[in-house]
């Protein structure tokens, strides 16, 4: 990056690639607003011109889930709508974060009954928790910034890579395996082998213990 110096008036700027993609990444988060409840209309008011989510450039909601990288759950969630949840935060393309909104959608709240998910962290991997009943715009937006702090910080773009020499550099480690340790390997089959009987060998053998009984 060309900039001025004390020298010729030519310069760069030197950085990481990690640094540059984590914070245009973190800078351009889409939301997907998943409103199931009350918390909805707190969220609709944090997408508002008074709190102004344009200046975390997460201003465009995507009802898309192709085109979304940030779930907001906002509000309670019944399990029979777990279901449609789960599939689109599984067409949303990587990398991807979630938001808990509110005490409904974090613990099940006041809805302490059958069809009532007890947390949407029973199917969806949420990043950050907002408590409250119902939080505040301004809490939408303290999510939205430890959202933004946890990509800049943890993300990296090995992350993307699949094959190759950089996978090989940078493993990826499936979530839980360090205090689950083995339970995402495939378990290991028994070498046995199982021979078919000889059944005229058993028959001769069951005839010939046989003692005739006396009339």
């Amino acid at each position: 990056m060309a900039g001025p110096s004390g020298g010729n008036g030519q310069g760069f700027f030197t950085t990481r690639v990690d640094a540059l993609l984590n914070w245009a990444r973190s800078n351009s988060l889409m939301p997907m607003p998943m409103g199931l409840a009350c918390c909805a209309i707190e969220m609709m008011g944090f997408a508002g011109p008074k709190y102004d989510s344009a200046r975390f450039g997460s201003e465009a909601m995507r009802f898309s889930p192709r085109q979304a990288d940030l779930m907001i759950v906002a509000g309670w969630c019944s399990y029979k709508m777990s279901h449609a949840i789960r599939r689109v935060w599984d067409q949303m393309g990587d990398p991807k974060w979630c938001v808990a909104m509110g005490a409904c959608a974090s613990t099940g709240g006041m809805h302490r009954c059958y069809g009532v998910v007890q947390g949407v962290d029973n199917f969806l991997p949420v990043d950050v928790y907002i408590s409250g009943c119902p939080p505040r715009p301004e809490s939408v937006l303290h999510a939205l910034m430890d959202i933004q702090e946890k990509i800049r910080n943890e993300y990296s773009v090995v992350q993307d890579y699949e094959f190759g020499k950089a996978r090989e550099r940078a493993p990826i480690m499936p979530e839980n395996t360090s205090k689950f340790p083995g339970q995402l390997e495939k378990p290991k089959a028994t070498d046995l082998t199982l021979e078919a009987p000889d059944t005229a060998a058993d028959d001769a053998e069951g005839s010939s213990s046989v003692e005739p009984v006396a009339a």
